[in-house]
């Protein structure tokens, strides 16, 4: 039995020959491959010993030779292939073990393996017969059913056929986002070919099985980008049962906002409270305790059963105010005391406690619905709040600026139409997902309640008529922050002035679906 090692990823490979080499499986060894082996004083033949032909053109050909794809190809049960292999002097190669440069870290033409891809290939179409390992974390299982049985099993051979293709379709994935980007000759002039390219090549793998999927009679994943990591490659689950699909999707929506939020008040504590990836209650404060305190009291409702989201480190006294409202479906944080793990575990049992790393910046959406998919590039603002304009004869003070500025944000990530009033760093009132603005205005109004007088409030797209500023104005709302856009804005401007209150624009709209 023979096999042929050629490797990027040298992860667990001496452990891997030896254990090879101890049940007598000859080597042969490629390159850097071969240097590694060497000098673990691993026996084995060079590639070119076998080949009779030396690497050529720095390296571009080493393995692309008769003696060596011959011996992947054949196929044993054709006696015709055999006769060839005894005519040409071409030994059968039982295994091979090959992953490829990682193109995705530094992409650049002399990481094009042209070699690796073709070995993977040729032995995964002939999987029958010769075994294909492209993973490090294969190692285990392929060493144990050579050493019970001397083979491996069909199965195995099947889903390492499997990963093999897989492999190769996320390597040639990287390669056409590189073209895509400009290759070597740099960025694509094409604006809007470098944010969606004529063809979308995407290789995701497997994360985790959630438990199910948006409802429990779904099946449902968390796959990630090949090649990469994620904020949720790096969360320490604590305590509590598997996440579900939403679990995952709310998590995700409340960890970005809360950043967000502290981010914008210059690392300020903050907390959101999520549910259905809205926000209930959000809030910078003094502290954490204070942050959480008033973002549930903004809907204490609707916060059973959410996310909250702890944008710091989460203590026992914390953990005790938290335990003392109602009950969350799970409390994220950037990191959480041991004395707080007890206290949450011991008075909310059913809940996962997450600590976790920064998110990382968004990238594509992608929506898919049959054989259709809708992409764009991620919503993110991006006019600062110094490039507001006021359109109104009364300019805003720096506390509703302030206030203006977490509605929104927190309004560009609510469901629309979405309007959003916040008072005192804290946002008291959400109107989501309503096909009317009016409508919206008065959800936010009514949950704000008396807190919507002095309140200031945001728009995720314009106001069509003056009647969505009305509702608000009546009920208090001292400033307004929309993007504008609409053929009726003077309008809405002079609705304002009447009211003798603040709006600015901010020329950027967001909405949400």
């Amino acid at each position: 039995m023979r096999a042929l090692l050629s490797v990027w990823d040298k992860t667990g490979l001496l452990e891997f020959a030896r254990g090879l080499e101890a049940l007598n499986i000859d080597l042969i060894a490629s390159g850097g491959t071969s240097t590694a082996l060497s000098e673990a004083g691993i026996a084995h033949q060079k590639v070119e010993e076998v080949t009779q032909s030396p690497e050529m053109l720095d390296g571009r050909v080493k393995t692309l030779h008769p003696k060596i794809h011959g011996g992947i190809l054949a196929d044993r049960s054709k006696s015709s292939h055999l006769e060839d292999l005894e005519a040409h002097g071409i030994t059968a190669i039982d295994l091979v073990v090959c992953n490829l440069y990682p193109f995705h870290m530094d992409p650049s033409v002399e990481l094009i393996d042209i070699g690796g891809p073709t070995m993977v290939r040729a032995s995964a179409k002939n999987h029958q017969h010769v075994g294909i390992v492209t993973n490090p974390a294969q190692y285990d299982v392929v060493l144990a059913e050579l050493k019970e049985s001397g083979t491996l099993a069909d199965a195995t051979r099947h889903q390492l056929a499997r990963d093999a293709f897989a492999h190769t379709a996320a390597y040639d994935a990287a390669i056409v986002a590189w073209f895509d980007q400009g290759g070597v000759i740099g960025e694509s002039p094409n604006a809007t070919d470098a944010v969606v390219p004529p063809t979308l090549h995407l290789s995701l793998d497997r994360a985790d099985v959630v438990r199910y999927g948006e409802n429990p009679h779904q099946i449902g994943a968390r796959y990630r980008l090949h090649g990469t990591t994620t904020w949720w490659d790096g969360v320490e689950k604590h305590a509590g049962t598997a996440l579900s699909y939403l679990n995952l999707f709310d998590a995700d929506a409340a960890w970005r906002l809360v950043h967000e939020l502290s981010a914008d008040a210059n690392g300020a504590p903050a907390v959101a409270i999520i549910k259905h990836a809205n926000a209930s209650g959000a809030s910078i404060g003094t502290s954490f305790v204070d942050a959480f305190t008033k973002a549930l009291a903004a809907d204490p409702q609707s916060a059973f059963g959410g996310i909250v989201a702890v944008g710091g480190e989460l203590d026992q006294d914390l953990a005790e105010t938290i335990a003392a409202g109602p009950q969350a479906d799970v409390i994220i944080a950037a990191s959480m005391t041991p004395e707080a793990i007890a206290t949450l575990i011991a008075r909310r049992k059913a809940t996962r406690l997450l600590s976790a790393p920064a998110p990382e910046a968004l990238g594509l959406s992608i929506r898919t619905f049959g054989n259709t998919a809708l992409v764009q590039n991620a919503d993110e603002l991006v006019v600062p709040v110094t490039d507001w304009r006021c359109v109104t004869k009364r300019q805003p003070t720096a506390e509703e600026l302030r206030d203006l500025q977490i509605a929104w944000r927190v309004c560009a990530r609510t469901t629309s139409n979405a309007i959003v009033i916040a008072r005192d760093g804290v946002a008291v009132g959400v109107g989501a997902g309503q096909q009317s603005r009016v409508v919206a205005a008065g959800i936010a109004t009514q949950k704000a309640g008396d807190l919507a007088i002095g309140g200031a409030a945001s728009s995720d797209a314009f106001f069509p008529f003056a009647d969505g500023l009305d509702a608000l104005t009546s009920a208090g709302v001292t400033a307004v922050v929309q993007p504008g856009g609409s053929v009726r804005d003077q309008e809405v401007i002079d609705a304002a002035d009447a009211a003798g209150i603040v709006m600015m624009m901010t020329g950027e709209r967001h909405f949400r679906h």
